[in-house]
């Protein structure tokens, strides 16, 4: 491998920012086009941690990944699907009628989600970890988003509201919103990303 390609290798690792005039890499599309215009790299991150918060849990926080979970499961060589201590748990047929391919979900329960979530995170065998958790300390936030590093997956972690204001090392941050029939999001953190927010509205979005 000559010099110029071990450098383009080395610069696509996701721990190297490369200034805000570097272009992004291509993201998974969220299936949202106005969410993806918002997005940098118009779509989720491929690695790293990002966070979602919600007013309550349950509120149509996983409605908003739905259609990125069908493409990360039925893509070509797929990885892993996990889900760390849900709150409630995934109706599969529901699963299936949105696209998700059902024999690469694992659902993790336990006393100690964060920990869990970052062997998953960590551990190289997943696309994508989701866990849901309402007072996560900042360094477990750090760890989390390291492990994501790791392993080259998308980490989705779900928390209240009024964490807004706290300092987190996720890549991007989400503060989501019920209106009608949809959400707001408010784009609270993301390198290069457009701050502001944006309102989906989907027939059947849970409020």
């Amino acid at each position: 491998m000559d010099r110029d390609a071990k450098l383009a290798r080395l610069l696509e690792h996701p721990a190297i920012w490369r200034g805000r005039s570097a272009a992004h890499p291509r993201g998974l599309p969220s299936g949202f086009a106005a969410l993806d215009a918002y997005l940098p790299g118009e779509g989720w991150p491929r690695t790293g941690l990002i966070e979602i918060l919600v007013s309550r849990f349950g509120s149509g926080e996983l409605h908003l990944l739905l259609p990125a979970l069908a493409a990360l499961t039925r893509a070509r060589c797929a990885r892993w699907c996990v889900w760390v201590a849900p709150p409630l748990m995934p109706f599969a047929p529901a699963l299936a009628a949105q696209g998700i391919a059902l024999d690469r979900v694992a659902v993790v329960g336990g006393a100690r989600p964060l920990w869990a979530l970052e062997q998953a995170l960590g551990s190289g065998a997943c696309d994508v970890a989701l866990a849901w958790a309402r007072q996560p300390k900042a360094r477990e936030i750090r760890r989390l988003q390291l492990a994501a590093e790791r392993g080259r997956t998308l980490g989705v972690l779900f928390r209240p509201r009024r964490a807004a204001r706290e300092a987190s090392a996720a890549v991007l941050r989400l503060s989501l919103q019920p209106i009608g029939a949809g959400v707001r999001i408010t784009l609270l953190k993301g390198r290069g990303a457009t701050r502001g927010a944006v309102d989906l509205l989907r027939p059947g979005w849970p409020v």
